[in-house]
């Protein structure tokens, strides 16, 4: 498990689990926590009460059927659906991401009383998911922290133009995210590209970063250094 290293107010907790741990086998091994992505079912339903047990959850995660886009639920109001971002205020509801190279990033109130995380690849970084998450948040963004964790590094992400334009198009501030490569191709940084969405979206207290899911395969799945693979998870919760 990986402990954030931000300073979330008492109250609140939070994690991202490795690929150590679990049941799962062949590219899944062994602690995959996705349930769609090839693996036995039996083996992700061990490793997510192994999950369960060792973080002494308060509830059973509110999973998201990601789909890359700008869809934050507040699973105060609705149930967990099609979306890439979740927030909540109850005690004990205990929200997720999975991830194996997009960016998870979590979010809080300085007081606690509010939570939330997201699902940011770089679809989902285009879209505008982090804003909507911060918007859905429904607080000052000067009263909230980040976290941001493990994602592919930009010295392994090369992307093509469809990528650099999505970004660069919209905004050219963003093209100090990406590193010229070989022809038509840079290195996309994820995490630059999610500081600048934050710091557009008002929030200025920002932690994490520094991972890199491909180079570190001890630690990290990373589809795009093996597909299929299993899938990490990032939560956070407030302490009932």
């Amino acid at each position: 498990m990986i402990e954030p290293d931000w300073p979330a107010p008492p109250g609140v907790a939070a994690f991202s689990t490795d690929r150590d741990g679990g049941t799962s086998r062949g590219p899944y091994a062994s602690l995959n926590l996705g349930a769609h992505v090839g693996d036995d079912p039996a083996c992700v339903a061990a490793n997510r009460a192994a999950l369960t047990a060792t973080l002494d959850l308060p509830s059973e995660p509110a999973w998201l059927d990601q789909v890359h886009g700008a869809r934050v639920i507040d699973v105060d109001e609705e149930p967990p659906g099609a979306a890439d971002a979740a927030v909540t205020s109850t005690p004990g509801r205990v929200l997720a991401v999975l991830t194996a190279d997009c960016l998870p990033v979590l979010l809080a109130s300085i007081d606690g009383a509010r939570v939330g995380v997201a699902h940011a690849g770089w679809r989902g970084l285009a879209a505008g998911v982090l804003p909507a998450a911060v918007a859905r948040m429904g607080l000052a963004p000067q009263r909230l922290l980040a976290w941001l964790g493990p994602a592919i590094g930009p010295a392994s992400y090369e992307v093509g133009a469809e990528v650099y334009d999505a970004f660069v198009g919209g905004n050219p501030a963003a093209e100090r995210c990406f590193a010229a490569g070989r022809a038509g191709h840079w290195q996309a940084d994820l995490y630059g590209l999610a500081r600048l969405a934050l710091a557009a979206a008002g929030v200025e207290a920002v932690f994490g970063g520094g991972f890199c899911t491909f180079t570190d395969s001890a630690r990290f799945f990373s589809h795009r250094r093996a597909a299929p693979c299993g899938r990490m998870a990032t939560l956070i919760w407030r302490v009932p």
